[in-house]
């Protein structure tokens, strides 16, 4: 009987948010612009797609260049010189259920030279581990409460006087609920992570960050078709992956890139341009990630660009206001990743990010996987009630919640792992 109840009132409680969910969208959606979304199978010559050959040779790499010169940048084609430097290798830590190794990248050109600390957890007994990868906003002691874990790559007896500032401001283990490691590492998977910061301090200016490793001579900032921040952090992410293809501990071909809010932009941006990244995940990603520009719900493109002038490029600034110019919308970002398999996640009460829109994209983007015999989300389907994830080759979820990540967002992206990687038997 009290099980009975529990069910009842759980399911009540289900039931409600699903309501006051669907009367918030339904008030705002009044809101919304009409609009026509750019067609992923017809050409700029206007010719009409209807095979994958055709997307991969035709299709894909002009919407591709669009993307790079309008909206996020050119990032450089000329490589610099990346050194490997373990800092610290443990084969006993989160209690004996992980290996735990840290990692510095020092990146040089000339005079120049940045590094960036990479924090690796596997699990104990697992050759090569799949693992999930994805940024950090506040520092690699911030996603566990592990004292062996660096700070900026140093001992704490290293910083000296920054230690307490360190430290006061964010403390180990302070964002940990985001990052669900014993989860991850009992599932059979790892985890590498690193501070954005570290390739480039998220702030409007680019004297600091990779971007003068890269510049001609005299020049100070990006031009206008060349790498905002989130290119910058999408090139961090492309090296990281060339330590994994070497690190013993990793399965190469089980990288798993996952990104929430401005890193789930950088996670899609980021897959769009490797496929070495056998999964991309961006949770509340919103506008310039998953959500679909033209709908002007929520943050909008002018907003975004006032608020965080360095994140994109220059010319995306063009759009200010003017959503409908772009031949492009965020569908055909989800898009170019196929045919590897994409999760766009959402959270009830995150309007600003859009949730209806980001799903708009997943099922948009479905269509290319449709060229590949691929399961993605139907194109009559209407957004999922709160809580009833989609595990296809294209995934979605609205989970109840706001702008985060819970532990239920990782049960679902683990989930979708286990069933991709068992169902093409990747190995």
């Amino acid at each position: 009987m009290r099980i009975f109840v529990s069910v009842l009132i759980f399911s009540l409680s289900i039931f409600q948010l699903n309501a006051q969910f669907k009367s918030s969208i339904i008030t705002r959606e009044s809101e919304v612009p009409k609009y026509q979304l750019p067609e992923l199978l017809i050409s700029e010559n206007e010719q009409k797609i209807t095979t994958k050959e055709q997307w991969e040779t035709i299709r894909r790499p002009e919407l591709l260049e669009f993307f790079t010169n309008q909206v996020y940048g050119i990032m450089p084609s000329k490589k610099i010189e990346a050194k490997y430097q373990t800092l610290e290798f443990q084969t006993n830590s989160l209690k004996g259920k992980a290996t735990r190794k840290q990692v510095n990248i020092i990146f040089s050109n000339d005079d120049k030279k940045i590094s960036m600390s990479l924090l690796i957890y596997t699990p104990i007994g697992v050759k090569k581990s799949p693992v999930f990868l994805g940024y950090n906003f506040n520092g690699n002691h911030t996603v566990n409460n592990d004292p062996e874990i660096l700070i900026n790559g140093k001992q704490e007896d290293e910083l000296g006087e920054k230690k307490i500032m360190i430290l006061k401001r964010d403390a180990r283990g302070s964002r940990s609920s985001r990052w669900a490691i014993d989860k991850i590492i009992e599932s059979g998977y790892g985890l590498v992570t690193v501070n954005y910061n570290d390739i480039d301090p998220d702030k409007n200016d680019f004297s600091d960050g990779i971007h003068p490793l890269f510049y001609s001579k005299g020049q100070l900032k990006p031009e206008s078709d060349q790498w905002g921040s989130i290119s910058a952090w999408a090139w961090g992410m492309f090296r990281v992956m060339d330590y994994l293809e070497i690190e013993s501990l990793v399965d190469e071909k089980k990288v798993i890139l996952f990104g929430h809010s401005r890193l789930g932009k950088t996670a899609l941006w980021a897959g769009a341009n490797d496929n070495r990244f056998s999964i991309v995940i961006s949770n509340n990603s919103g506008c310039g990630g998953a959500a679909i520009s033209r709908r002007r719900f929520g943050e909008k493109v002018s907003d975004i660009n006032k608020n965080f002038p360095h994140w994109f490029a220059k010319n995306f600034h063009n759009y200010n206001e003017n959503e409908s110019a772009l031949p492009i919308d965020q569908h055909m970002l989800v898009a170019l990743i196929a045919p590897r398999p994409v999760y766009v996640a959402s959270a009830s009460e995150d309007s600003w990010a859009d949730p209806k829109g980001e799903f708009i994209s997943a099922k948009e983007a479905s269509i290319i996987y449709d060229l590949y015999n691929l399961k993605g989300i139907n194109s009559s389907s209407f957004l999922p009630p709160v809580n009833t994830p989609i595990h296809r080759n294209v995934g979605y979820h609205l989970r109840e919640g706001d702008h985060d990540v819970t532990e239920y967002d990782w049960n679902q992206f683990i989930e979708f792992a286990r069933i991709y990687f068992s169902l093409y038997n990747i190995k």
